[in-house]
């Protein structure tokens, strides 16, 4: 089969210029790659979807956690889409190269600590790398002119496709009536009238969309679940680095904590994770041998782990800052306890801090 993955490579024979044309989607799990997709299928269009796992999606693992989420759907939206448009999709573990995109943005970051420029560039540059690899023609993205401030401009729509080296084998389905032509447009591999010219934030066309191919129950917000466009979660971020030095590494454990928990800031060298319902508790249990841990043992209350260097003599100021959080805090005493990662437990009693005695600036 002739690979053609640049607009230099034009040599293509006469029977592979009728074959079916194999276009990889990038697929978030929201609705407008969905569409896009779909799209192409319906022309024809050989479409598989890859999924880049850069551990800031993990909208699923919190709703399993959370009581108060059972509601919400417990899913993978990225499979979920696949599993809809009856595609394969490919899930890509990135969390280690995506430090960069994130550490040192380009073209700096969203509203919060949101890289959305560097890292539409580096998702559609993988996107093509994999392509090469395996034998596919071009790349489809949801996205659609005007409707993220930062990476869906139409003056900064072409500096993805040159600083990932695309070129015009980049096709946005949803919005392409109002861009120009891409090769797989001229050279008649889709039917660019068949193609969309949605525009703008108003995502009514869309819905709309969706409701004439049956799609039903698609992940809100539509762009996906990416936590770092949260402001919240993005302090949450941003703290995590200053209390260790502004060393701005992280792991997937780090990832995951942020989104768990009440996060109180007691002192620049450590904070407290404190869980909110018995669900947080059972997660957070999973942590207790990596961390210095302390739970309420004189009353129902909430599990609570120590991150960063802990001083012992800080004991009765912890202890009385989670026994305010416990089923104890109007009682006259709470027996805490601490457990240190070399195994060593300790109990202390203390009465709880009355809510004004919370320090408001510890939350994070």
């Amino acid at each position: 089969m002739t690979e053609v993955i640049t607009s230099k490579q034009v040599d293509v024979s006469e029977d592979t210029k009728n074959t079916p044309k194999k276009a990889v989607a990038l697929i978030s799990g929201g609705l407008d790659s969905m569409l896009a997709a779909k799209v192409l299928l319906e022309q024809g269009v050989h479409v598989e979807g890859i999924n880049f796992f850069t551990g800031f999606c993990v909208e699923g693992h919190t709703h399993a956690i959370r009581k108060k989420d059972q509601t919400k759907q417990k899913r993978n939206n990225a499979l979920w889409v696949a599993e809809q448009l009856g595609i394969k999709l490919h899930i890509i573990d990135v969390i280690e190269e995506y430090k960069d995109v994130l550490l040192n943005p380009k073209y700096g970051y969203g509203a919060n600590m949101n890289p959305c420029l560097d890292c539409k560039i580096f998702m559609v540059k993988k996107a093509k790398e994999w392509a090469k690899e395996n034998g596919f023609d071009f790349i489809i993205t949801g996205e659609v002119v005007g409707q993220r401030p930062m990476s869906q401009r139409k003056d900064t729509m072409p500096v993805v496709q040159k600083q990932s080296g695309i070129d015009d084998l980049l096709l946005r389905p949803l919005c392409a009536k109002n861009l120009p032509e891409t090769k797989p447009e001229r050279e008649g591999w889709v039917d660019r009238e068949k193609l969309l010219g949605f525009h703008g934030r108003n995502r009514t066309p869309q819905f709309d969309l969706a409701e004439k191919y049956g799609f039903k129950d698609y992940a809100t917000p539509a762009g996906g679940c990416c936590f770092l466009t949260d402001k919240q979660y993005s302090d949450k971020l941003v703290d995590l680095w200053k209390g260790r030095d502004n060393n701005r590494d992280y792991d997937f454990d780090d990832i995951m904590l942020l989104k768990i928990g009440r996060h109180l800031r007691i002192k620049p060298e450590y904070k407290l994770i404190i869980s909110r319902e018995e669900g947080e508790n059972n997660f957070l249990n999973g942590y207790k041998r990596q961390f210095v841990s302390v739970s309420v043992s004189s009353h129902g209350g909430p599990l609570t782990l120590i991150d960063g260097v802990f001083p012992k003599e800080d004991e009765t100021l912890v202890a009385k800052v989670i026994g305010r959080f416990s089923q104890g805090k109007n009682a006259d005493e709470v027996t805490v306890a601490f457990r240190y990662k070399d195994g060593v437990e300790k109990e202390i009693t203390v009465k709880p801090f009355s809510v004004d005695e919370i320090n408001p600036n510890w939350y994070v």
